[in-house]
């Protein structure tokens, strides 16, 4: 039967002071107006009410609430700060960098069954106990994958059409499974999500429609980042219409100023949460909460730590986990020469391959500690960013022509008193979803396909087959994601070759979140593609909204 419908509980943690256009009709006062105009020229953004006098009485109201939202001696600094960096760094900067020390780095392929395993037993114990909650980064939009709506609920086309968000709330729901069966107690994992303006709304719809996909509606935590204005290259901030500011959400680092300011460090801290999974969403072969990356973590007294992927080739356009100065940080990959990118350890590794994948975890204290006053740098991206002209049209530039500000959520690691790192296999953890079709990389195929392997490779260590229409055994294609390139393999799957592409086969979290318990659906059995395997379960619950009858 349907549960009745409603909206996560998070609605009753909107932020003050949020811009909501619907309250456009509250009238600003005489001193309002003049306390704005004075911060505007304090500040040298007085040509932010040069339409003033064409505008109609709502849209003044509505640039006054984005005005009012702005805090210009923040952002001034921001982009004096920003700004002023020098461009001379990188000789001295390889001269400071220095590998994660190996008592730090651990690994999922270097360390014993022993104590992998006891590492996800520690880590399921703290899920049965609601000590875990996952923290998912959605302030994206599609916008590069060709679509409006937020990145979460894109689908990639697998033989199920589960969105990203559905596809990692039922990893939640399984996981919550595996522990109770280890356990024998049922922890409920929080799963909050920080959203920008442009993907709350859409996102807090979308779960609701779907029923939540079977996670209970308390355990949905959805609040929204700050935003930041947009600036030209001399500091001037832009307007996107006469009555409105350009605006974008500040980053992902932007986390850290808004969880105490939201309530969101109490709300873990009411429902007993000491251990927080922070990860993006645009990777489909994410681990929600990872058991034995919390294990390993809390086993060691990690306070901070980043899951990475082992750099594919020198080049790859990654940033790296590294120390610098003694303290742990992510260096971009432009940052560092290719005589340094080149280096390797004797047994022909890569000096620094620590790749970083945005997979974090964090304890409440460490989080608590650097969002109680931490102030994090921002960085420049020069973006084509639509303005108004003199005229009152929009211009849509077709090179860059200013500066959005962002935080990155890896800047507080040189905060961290004990840090770590987990490298997993890239194959079985990471293939982003960051293009549109026809890109070289991290398109909807790439991630299809990643997945596709990886759930191929489940069947097969589970005692299964897949076979083709002459019962003739299917190899194994590793995925793009898994070629020493790192590019996606773009040929026509019509070609010649057979089985030039992973084959389509899919398994639903709710019966396997990494491999696990399949063997009673494909011991001994043959499968011809598409597969799918879903659990009975399934059959009470929204997918896609539409309840499934097969």
């Amino acid at each position: 039967r349907k549960r009745e419908k409603k909206m996560p509980t998070t609605q009753t943690l909107l932020e003050p002071g949020c811009r909501r256009y619907a309250d456009t009709e509250k009238r600003y006062t005489n001193a309002e107006y003049e306390e704005v105009q004075a911060s505007l020229s304090a500040h040298g953004q007085e040509h932010l009410l040069r339409f003033w006098p064409q505008l109609t009485e709502e849209q003044r109201c509505q640039l006054m609430t984005d005005l009012r939202y702005i805090d210009f001696a923040r952002t001034s600094s921001a982009f004096k700060q920003a700004t002023d960096g020098g461009s001379g760094d990188v000789e001295s900067l390889d001269d400071l960098l220095e590998p994660i020390p190996a008592d730090r780095h651990g690994s999922v392929s270097r360390c014993s069954p022993e104590k992998l395993e006891a590492y996800r037993n520690k880590g399921l114990e703290l899920v049965s106990e609601g000590k875990v909650a996952a923290l998912l980064l959605a302030g994206g939009q599609g916008t590069r994958l060709g679509v409006h709506y937020p990145k979460g609920m894109y689908d990639v086309g697998l033989p199920s059409h589960k969105t990203l968000y559905q596809l990692q709330g039922e990893r939640l729901c399984r996981l919550a499974q595996l522990a109770q069966e280890l356990t024998g107690k049922r922890g409920n994992i929080p799963w909050y999500i920080m959203t920008s303006e442009h993907t709350k709304e859409p996102t807090l719809e979308f779960f609701a429609k779907h029923d939540f996909f079977g996670l209970q509606e308390d355990s949905l935590v959805v609040f929204e980042q700050n935003m930041m204005p947009a600036f030209t290259f001399d500091g001037k901030i832009i307007l996107e219409t006469p009555y409105k500011v350009s605006m974008s959400p500040d980053g992902n680092g932007g986390l850290y100023s808004v969880l105490q300011r939201k309530g969101i460090l109490a709300d873990m801290e009411r429902r007993g949460v000491s251990y927080i999974h922070v990860y993006c969403v645009d990777n489909i072969l994410v681990k929600m909460a990872d058991p034995t990356f919390v294990g390993y973590c809390v086993t060691n007294g990690a306070d901070c730590a980043a899951k990475v992927v082992e750099k594919a080739f020198p080049t790859e356009a990654v940033g790296v986990v590294c120390r610098v100065k003694g303290h742990f940080q992510v260096v971009e990959y432009s940052e560092v020469s290719l005589r340094t990118a080149q280096r390797r350890n004797p047994d022909g590794r890569l000096t620094f391959n620590a790749g970083s994948i945005c997979n974090h975890f964090f304890t409440l204290d460490f989080l608590k500690r650097v969002s109680a006053g931490t102030s994090l740098k921002y960085h420049v991206a020069k973006k084509k960013i639509p303005f108004v002209n003199d005229l009152g049209n929009l211009v849509k530039p077709d090179k860059p022509n200013g500066i959005k500000l962002e935080m990155f959520v890896f800047d507080v690691f040189e905060y961290a008193d004990n840090f770590f790192v987990w490298e997993v296999l890239r194959e079985d953890e990471f293939s982003p979803l960051k293009n549109a079709e026809g890109a070289a990389k991290d398109t909807p195929t790439t991630a299809r396909h990643a997945l596709y392997s990886l759930h191929h490779r489940y069947i097969l260590s589970a005692g299964g087959k897949l076979v083709d229409e002459d019962g003739c055994p299917i190899p194994l294609i590793p995925s793009a994601e898994e070629t020493e390139s790192g590019h996606g393999d773009h040929k026509s799957q019509k070609e010649d070759l057979k089985y030039e592409h992973p084959v389509a086969c899919e398994i639903s979290a709710l019966i396997s979140y990494d491999g696990e318990g399949l063997e009673d659906y494909v011991k001994d059995k043959k499968f011809v593609p598409p597969v799918l395997l879903s659990s009975p379960e399934e059959e009470s619950i929204f997918q896609n909204g539409t309840m499934r009858k097969d």
